[in-house]
């Protein structure tokens, strides 16, 4: 089916899927591991810092530069690099560089010049395994890499759903074709079902239709779909969020398909499902999906930094509220969502100052040779450009 959708609309999709990652990255990071057993104690809807933590008496990471994601924003001028976005930054190089159909083998070549630090768990055994000579998928076989099992595919791939608006079947191949990177089995699902969902929601603005959509692409037999489908089960059965949060606690925590989790915090489903829940109480609504995603714990920063943008995506930049995208700084306001800005520190021999509005340009020309190369069509006038997508939805 054809679907056309404007350059500006597109556009603005694109923007809201990297402000939204942002946003959802930096409210999450200060509670990312601190919270399992029972969700955080009070709802978060708002950034929160190290002051928070004591009038609150929250657990939160105040070692690091997590706590202090206020005075972060103040000293970098705008966002700045986390693995929610930054190995998509590197990705979005990658694609320019070797094109839409970039390789194992140059995606080693991309990892070995750029991921070098700020990599923990799987991408940690990913760096070490290609520095011994192995290649993807090799380097995340259940063989060689210990990690397999966790959730970074999940939250550096969403990039595919982006580049391939409409085309979920395409984005979900190469939602799986980056996962397999660091990870095997049913801890690909996720990844499939993500970038789906934000390839559909281009078009499609329902969140259970999204889901639909999304889960269609997964394999019939997996585990995962089966622990998704009890999900939207119990958000049926439940008003209640953390009633449906503890049920996925209870059956999913330290055990997945006769798989005993070595380090469950960081495991891919309990982190992929609680991501799911938030989706669905949230709704559509910003603030509460997020807010949700965060509050439910784990590896929280993560299902935030998805969910938002995905919701980016969904309803485009302008919804997304502004006390999550002018009102970070410790002093004074932003004009603009994050001050137009993404300080790369964390990924060597890339830009360090970016334009926003520049990544979303870039993006928006991989999509451009994306809907072309897959049946669509570019038609221009002289008010707009307009995309004739062929979605398979």
């Amino acid at each position: 089916m054809i679907k056309l959708i404007s350059k500006e609309a597109l556009s603005d999709k694109i923007h809201g899927y990297w402000v939204g990652q942002l946003a959802g990255n930096y409210v999450g990071f200060p509670f990312e591991n601190k919270y399992d057993e029972k969700p955080i104690p009070v709802f978060i809807d708002r950034y929160m810092n190290y002051k928070d933590a004591k009038y609150l008496n929250l657990k939160m990471n105040l070692e690091d530069r997590r706590g202090f994601v206020d005075i972060m924003a103040q000293a970098m001028g705008g966002a700045w690099s986390d693995d929610d976005t930054d190995i998509e930054f590197v990705l979005l190089h990658g694609l320019e560089k070797y094109g839409l159909d970039i390789t194992y083998k140059e995606l080693a070549m991309l990892r070995s010049e750029h991921i070098k630090r700020f990599i923990w768990l799987s991408n940690s055994r990913v760096k070490e395994l290609i520095d011994e000579g192995y290649f993807p998928p090799e380097t995340g076989s259940k063989e060689l890499n210990e990690h397999w099992y966790t959730l970074g595919s999940q939250l550096y791939n969403e990039i595919f759903g982006v580049v391939y608006s409409g085309m979920t079947a395409k984005a979900g191949e190469w939602g799986k074709w980056g996962a397999l990177v660091g990870h095997d089995d049913w801890a690909t699902h996720g990844t499939i079902l993500f970038t789906a969902m934000y390839s559909a929601a281009f078009f499609e603005n329902d969140v259970h239709e999204l889901l639909r959509i999304g889960m269609a692409q997964m394999p019939a037999d997996s585990p995962y779909l089966a622990a998704i489908k009890n999900v939207i089960k119990w958000h049926n059965e439940n008003k209640e969020w953390k009633v449906t949060r503890q049920l996925i606690h209870d059956n999913y925590y330290k055990e997945f398909d006769g798989f005993k989790i070595p380090y469950p915090m960081a495991g891919a489903v309990i982190n992929g499902l609680n991501g799911i829940m938030a989706l669905l109480y949230g709704n559509g609504d910003f603030t509460k999906t997020i807010g949700i995603a965060t509050t439910t714990g784990y590896d929280c920063d993560n299902q935030a930094a998805t969910m938002g943008g995905l919701l980016g995506v969904m309803n485009g930049s302008k919804s997304i509220p502004d006390k999550f995208t002018k009102e970070l700084p410790s002093r004074g306001k932003w004009e603009v969502p994050f001050n137009n800005t993404y300080i790369n520190y964390s990924r060597d021999n890339l830009p360090n100052y970016n334009k926003i509005s520049d990544i979303v340009e870039r993006i928006v020309i991989l999509s451009e040779k994306a809907i072309i190369e897959n049946g669509g069509q570019i038609s221009n006038s002289d008010e707009n450009t307009t995309y004739h997508i062929k979605c398979d939805f």
